[in-house]
């Protein structure tokens, strides 16, 4: 006779330590040796370790049968890789320099998240606000990880030459605000979207719209956080008056702390502001839900699309 125990637990600690080890032995050995060919290893490594420990981690948490490790694969890849493909050419075309840049960058990267998430999840015969947490946090941290990866090697390259300092730093910011970024937000908006969903419709509900204008926004306040931060040092500072935003790219010197404190404590509210709004859905995952007042059904199957008031 033999027993058949449930899942184990933690798995995603053991995949964060052990991945954790391996990136930083791959810094000790890259800066020792010089050998660039251990830059694709640092970069991917990096890149990749808190979006995989945190979808791991969600998977744990999955709802039904449904949410197996190859549709989490699939979202994590595809939908990532479709979701930076998708934003990097609606960017393209569509933006231009302006105060409400960061806005549309918001908006259009949410938006290829979210049609990226449904176009994966379309056949799914069970959708539950929890699963829809898990999947958009899947597509989101995908996205994160290829974005992540790009900037690290973007950096890599300065003026000076190539600066492996620079790929190890902005692979360590990036790592450590991961969790309060694409795959927040992206969670937030699939809960939404499965709340109501079934096998044949997606539910465009005003809740979901109202949640995509409200997470754009917090996008757009996250990417923008370093120019309001300026706006605040200087006028905190008295220097406001001689500001002019043709040269100046970066704080004078004798304000930097004042500048440094003001980005950390914006992202830190904009952070905090999106886990507590997570935080909400999942306590409302756990209760009946009524249905939304005011919806457009989308077909997710073969079915034709129907308004319910």
């Amino acid at each position: 006779m033999t027993t058949v125990g449930r899942p184990q637990r933690r798995t995603w600690a053991r995949i964060f330590v052990i991945g954790l080890l391996l990136w930083v032995l791959s810094v000790i050995v890259t800066y020792a040796t010089g050998n660039p060919n251990l830059l694709p290893t640092l970069v991917l490594l990096g890149s990749f370790l808190v979006p995989v420990t945190f979808v791991a981690w969600a998977f744990e948490r999955r709802d039904s049968g449904e949410i197996t490790a190859e549709l989490v694969f699939r979202n994590f890849l595809v939908g990532g890789v479709l979701g930076v493909l998708g934003a990097s050419v609606l960017e393209a075309y569509l933006l231009y320099p302006s105060v409400w840049l960061y806005v549309w960058v918001g908006l259009i990267e949410e938006a290829v998240k979210l049609v990226a998430l449904a176009l994966l999840t379309r056949g799914l015969a069970v959708k539950s606000m929890r699963d829809g947490l898990i999947l958009g946090a899947t597509v989101g941290f995908g996205f994160a990880a290829f974005e992540s990866a790009g900037y690290a090697l973007t950096s890599l390259f300065t003026a000076q030459g190539l600066s492996l300092t620079d790929l190890v730093t902005t692979e360590l910011l990036r790592g450590l605000l991961a969790p309060v970024g694409h795959g927040l937000w992206t969670a937030i908006l699939g809960g939404l979207l499965f709340a109501w969903s079934t096998r044949e419709h997606f539910v465009l509900s005003l809740r979901l719209g109202l949640a995509f204008l409200g997470v754009a926004l917090l996008h757009a306040l996250w990417d923008s956080m370093s120019t309001i931060a300026l706006v605040v040092t200087l006028l905190l500072t008295g220097e406001v008056a001689v500001y002019d935003p043709r040269v100046l790219v970066a704080p004078p010197e004798d304000v930097t702390t004042v500048y440094t404190v003001t980005t950390w404590v914006g992202q830190g509210v904009i952070a905090l502001l999106g886990v507590l709004w997570l935080l909400v859905l999942i306590r409302r995952s756990r209760r009946e839900r009524r249905a939304p007042q005011w919806a457009y059904r989308v077909p997710a199957m073969r079915t034709p699309a129907t308004r319910r008031y």
